[in-house]
């Protein structure tokens, strides 16, 4: 919550009321996450955000595609310097209000400790990457974008495959600076300490193949 936005709740003579009402919201949402947790598949993409429940549909290839290019880069990166965990798409992660499945994420040496074989709600990851679709567009530039800022995610990449951007935020304080949409040129993580990738690797497979040659064998 803004300081503004919170010294006006303060200053509010329904300040009671106020709390009354986001107490009885907070209380329903509870009971709605716990039937949530019980009820969640390993089968299905699941998510729980402000107290609805989100099954999402097949992703296109495009989608899948750029979550993949990404994944392959930034996994060979951070599994040949032994720098902490990259996940993609299923693995749940859990956050004060709410719970989200983004399409990768990655988890540095800190957070590692906390996640076992048998884990099913992940800590909030370090890095976060979105792959835009018409469905999740107004969630991944709304509500996860301010969610992931306001709890520490210190870079969050949104994937636009039609128009084959990529925009890399990084975190200042508790939000994210406005950044222009790359085409071209390199992605390099502040998180992932060495990790960069050019912006042409997410879309086009023998650019992305040259980037994975000099993971492995760097010049």
């Amino acid at each position: 919550m803004s300081a503004a936005v919170l010294e006006a709740v303060l200053q509010s003579p329904d300040l009671p009321e106020i709390i009354q009402h986001a107490l009885g919201v907070l209380a329903a949402e509870r009971k709605l996450r716990e039937k949530f947790y019980a009820d969640i598949t390993p089968e299905h993409k699941w998510e729980f955000i402000q107290g609805e429940i989100i099954m999402h549909s097949p992703a296109l290839n495009q989608h899948l595609q750029a979550t993949k290019a990404i994944f392959k880069l930034m996994e060979s990166h951070v599994s040949n310097h032994k720098l902490g965990d990259v996940q993609i798409e299923k693995a749940m992660t859990s956050f004060p209000r709410n719970d989200y499945e983004p399409d990768l994420m990655f988890f540095g040496v800190g957070k590692t400790g906390l996640i076992s074989p048998d884990t099913l709600r992940f800590p909030i990851p370090d890095l976060i990457v979105e792959v835009l679709s018409p469905s999740t567009e107004h969630r991944d530039r709304g509500i996860k974008f301010e969610d992931y800022a306001l709890h520490g995610v210190g870079e969050y990449w949104i994937v636009d495959t039609v128009a084959e951007t990529v925009e890399l935020y990084r975190l200042e304080g508790s939000s994210y600076p406005p950044v222009e949409a790359q085409k071209d040129g390199l992605l390099s993580s502040t998180v992932i300490p060495g990790f960069e990738m050019p912006v042409r690797a997410v879309f086009d497979s023998a650019v992305n193949a040259e980037a994975m040659r000099h993971i492995w064998n760097p010049k």
